[in-house]
């Protein structure tokens, strides 16, 4: 069947389905009369875009509405010109999305404009060259062999069949459903643009087009807060993790303990005090989970192999900042997550100042990984570092094992839910 007829089927049997009802907490993106709220958009960095001059956003935006149409319930488009691309941005969130695509077509949703997920048709075999066969549903753009990249099952209807998606994205992590089967599981979406930085922290929701005529609707969106988004990381990955802090004292911890005081179940540093105190066992190769709530330009650090006295930073392996990242004049290797002193973090992936952040950081060997909110914001090895910030050593960074626990520095910062996952 020729694109253009297969559209007008389309368009005919639009009457016979209704725009339902945004269900509860969700908010509509397509409100079946116009393209209100949306706008142009491409398979581009969305720092590039936002830097483009307003002339040429216009422009995209004019070739968009030339091949989409609002028809009712459906949000049409002919397999041409630029993306329907929200013009409101998001971080974490819930997305509920219906197509019906032409037969051996593809398309695809792009996540805070990061491609995708991939939607194709699953019976035009094409001898494994891209994996049409294996279905729609994976983040295709992910690298060869990672997690996320094919669905994890078949969970297609025919083209030309209404299917349907429901797609939670919390940081970089991303789990799909299509037709009610989960097809991907808590998988990092990996940055098309530039893979060594994490995806964005905030970016709208696109549409793709890619040459064959598909139909959207029930576009629904629900924005996911901090608490909630925290629970969802939280509740994967979970097992051999061990509670190493007790919720109401300090019993079985070392170090100037009284510097500290429990507060709602939580360790919070008594402003104006705080030295380095540790859980009283060693740690070789490990991963911490844990929960930390910032106060403005608030201050504290993960002591990492630490000796048990001195400054964690240089005579531990390091410490790992924990910092607002609203912190003004530091050096980059000083801000969140960080290595101090010797590896940099990417910076603006934490919940607003006053709520609680999930953080996950793992040591093996002389590597560190740094899981904040979801979103991996260091990956470094201090072996390979050789330029030291001030000029200052780090004599204790090859250090093969030592305590965990909190750095200090005077701020009232808190932590709770504290635990540690020892490696073999």
């Amino acid at each position: 069947m020729k694109l253009t007829a297969f559209l007008a089927t389309l368009i005919i049997s639009a009457s016979a389905f209704a725009q339902g009802d945004a269900p509860a907490g969700f908010t509509a993106l397509y409100n079946g009369k116009d393209l209100s709220g949306w706008r142009g958009g491409d398979t581009a960095d969305h720092r590039a875009y936002a830097a483009m001059p307003d002339a040429k956003k216009a422009e995209w935006t004019a070739d968009m509405n030339k091949h989409w149409k609002a028809d009712g319930a459906e949000l049409l488009n002919d397999g041409h010109g630029k993306y329907a691309t929200t013009e409101k941005e998001y971080g974490n969130f819930e997305l509920l999305v219906e197509y019906n695509m032409a037969p051996k077509g593809d398309s695809g949703i792009y996540l805070r404009n990061v491609p995708q997920v991939q939607i194709w048709d699953h019976t035009d075999d094409d001898k494994g060259a891209l994996g049409r066969t294996k279905g729609s549903g994976g983040l295709w753009n992910n690298s060869p062999g990672a997690p996320g990249k094919d669905p994890l099952v078949l969970a297609d209807k025919p083209a030309g069949e209404w299917n349907k998606f429901r797609i939670i994205m919390v940081g970089s992590r991303v789990s799909i459903w299509l037709n009610e089967k989960l097809v991907v599981d808590h998988a990092i979406l990996e940055n098309y643009y530039d893979r060594k930085k994490p995806v964005p922290a905030k970016g709208p929701i696109c549409l793709q087009t890619h040459g064959a005529p598909i139909m959207w609707r029930n576009i629904f969106i629900r924005e996911i807060g901090g608490e909630e988004a925290n629970k969802i990381v939280a509740s994967k990955g979970g097992e051999g993790f061990a509670s190493i802090w007790n919720g109401k004292d300090f019993d079985g911890w070392g170090g100037p303990v009284d510097q500290y005081e429990v507060v709602d179940g939580a360790i919070r540093c008594i402003k104006g005090k705080g030295g380095t105190i540790y859980k009283k066992e060693e740690y070789a190769d490990f991963v911490a989970r844990l929960e930390f709530k910032l106060p403005p330009n608030g201050n504290n650090g993960l002591a990492i192999r630490y000796p048990g006295e001195g400054n964690t930073a240089y005579v531990g392996m390091t410490e790992s900042q924990i910092l607002a990242d609203d912190y003004k004049g530091i050096d980059p290797r000083q801000s969140h997550g960080s290595v101090y002193g010797m590896i940099a973090a990417e910076r603006g992936y934490q919940h607003p100042i006053g709520e609680w952040n999930f953080e996950e950081v793992t040591v093996k060997g002389s590597t560190i990984k740094v899981e904040l909110n979801g979103t991996v914001i260091l990956n470094g090895d201090v072996s390979k570092v050789k330029e030291f910030m001030a000029n200052s050593a780090h004599p204790g960074k090859d250090r093969k094992s030592g305590f965990f626990g909190f750095a200090g520095h005077n701020d009232p910062v808190m932590f709770r839910n504290i635990s540690i996952k020892k490696l073999e």
